[in-house]
């Protein structure tokens, strides 16, 4: 059976917010999933930034 079109689970994208306040060129963005009946508030996770060599926090971006 195919899957239903409208899903809970979405795809997201991610972007690292000290990146972008930095003036650095380039940017580190993820893709990951959630649950949006769960949790509608945008998701923001530590992820490592390979730009900066570092730990920071990615929010999501629409």
């Amino acid at each position: 059976m195919a899957k239903k079109s409208k899903e809970a689970r979405g795809q997201v994208i991610l972007e690292c917010t000290e990146h972008k306040n930095s003036g650095l060129p380039g940017t580190s963005r993820y893709i990951s999933t959630k649950n949006k009946k769960n949790t509608p508030e945008r998701l923001e996770l530590k992820k490592f930034n390979p730009i900066m060599k570092k730990m920071t926090i990615h929010k999501e971006i629409k």
